[in-house]
């Protein structure tokens, strides 16, 4: 019921943010991934996570508005990312979503009621709470991994360890498969997802603490009413916050979201599209490019009724960059970040995943009050490096090779 929404918003829950350190000696972001049961929810208490679109997603998308309840107990998984004083020196704990990655190649995806055969098939680790947490490792993050795999998980979990994760709070679940994603991966370098949710919907059955922590990442493929009770509990805590809405929730659902609990909305310029819309349906000029109507849009989105003006935006327009509308300042404004040329694009299955995990570990590297704009180009970097190699955890740079190919431009 849509009311839940307003009732125990972000405002109501900051009347108490002000006792709340909001600089702690070490500072952390939270990456919240492991998903609940349905019946395990409670607004206040949720488990945002980081994982491919399933179509059970898909198919309870309309269904969340009419299931939020502030009487239902949750489970807990979580990310928490901390880092030291000392740059370079973080520690961090996540709960999220690993997942057996198998891929086909194909001519080209496949369309409804066609049969082609594969030209080639892998199995991989990925899973986006995986492939996040791996990113935000290899860009120099010490992570410490709560998930849950089932008994056919043990190679994914020695895979994300190889990446200096610490994997002792990874749980085998009894009856459960690891979590499947198929992707299928077209000639002209596309691909298309589907996920098996497996031991990743498996209730934990854990309580949630986010004191001490200082970011939140969120997704949208878990329970509405998840994501939406850690991202007021984390504006209750002060803790700064990260969304990127996929799969993108209804028009209903945007208009009611607690905006003002978030600190950071990471889209592309479809999402950014599809969340303007639910605010404002003017159409744009047709003619606009690609990086004019985003910028025109962010500036509409930032400006509308019910959308908090402390949200900064950050927009990707695929192969031509990233758009950054910065809130600080008396008069902000989008800035404009090129993409970082690939050498070769072989595979862009997890660009995503870096761009994000790379984002909060800059974020955290940086510090809050840093701009923006000065974290991109190393995001950048990443995604290039990882486009160029096939897979999605598996492509992930390393924080060293992506400097030293920044360095190669100056």
């Amino acid at each position: 019921m849509l009311p839940a929404l307003h009732s125990v918003g972000c405002r109501w829950s900051r009347s108490k943010a002000a006792d709340a350190p909001t600089t702690p000696a070490t500072s952390t972001a939270t990456f919240w991934t492991h998903p609940a049961k349905n019946n395990s929810l409670h607004l206040g208490k949720q488990t945002p996570f980081f994982t491919l679109l399933s179509p059970y997603h898909t198919q309870q998308l309309t269904q969340w508005p009419r299931r939020l309840s502030v009487d239902q107990s949750v489970s807990r998984n979580a990310w928490q990312l901390s880092r030291s004083t000392t740059p370079r020196h973080t520690t961090a704990h996540p709960a999220n979503s690993p997942d057996i990655d198998e891929f086909y190649l194909l001519p080209h995806i496949v369309r409804p009621g066609e049969t082609i055969a594969s030209t080639g098939f892998s199995r991989s680790t990925g899973g986006k709470g995986a492939n996040q947490a791996y990113a935000a490792g290899r860009a120099g993050a010490n992570v410490v991994l709560d998930a849950q795999v089932g008994a056919d998980g043990a190679d994914v979990v020695k895979l994300i360890a190889s990446g200096g994760v610490d994997v002792s709070r990874v749980r085998v679940i009894d009856g459960e498969v690891t979590g499947r994603a198929i992707i299928q991966r077209a000639a002209d370098g596309e691909n298309s997802i589907v996920l098996h949710p497996g031991a990743n919907f498996a209730p934990s059955n854990g309580e949630v603490d986010l004191s001490g922590y200082t970011h939140l990442l969120l997704q949208n493929e878990i329970p509405l009413d998840d994501t939406l009770a850690y991202l007021r509990a984390a504006g209750k805590a002060g803790i700064k916050t990260v969304y990127n809405p996929s799969p993108m929730p209804s028009r209903e659902v945007l208009a009611a979201f607690p905006w003002d609990c978030l600190s950071y909305l990471i889209v592309n310029e479809g999402e950014l599209s599809d969340i303007l819309a639910a605010f404002d349906d003017t159409p744009l000029d047709t003619k606009l490019s690609v990086k004019d109507r985003a910028i025109a849009q962010m500036h509409a989105l930032h400006g509308a009724k019910g959308f908090a003006k402390t949200v900064a935006i950050v927009t990707t327009i695929g192969p031509e960059g990233v758009l950054v509308f910065d809130v600080k300042g008396a008069h902000p404004e989008v800035a404009y970040s090129p993409a970082a040329k690939a050498r070769k694009v072989v595979d862009t299955t997890g660009a995503g995943d870096t761009f994000a995990g790379y984002f909060v570990a800059m974020l955290m590297d940086k510090g809050d009050d840093a701009p923006i704009a000065d974290l991109i180009p190393t995001c950048l970097q990443a995604c290039a490096i990882t486009v160029e190699n096939a897979g999605a955890l598996e492509s992930i740079p390393a924080r060293a090779d992506v400097e030293a190919r920044l360095a190669l431009k100056e």
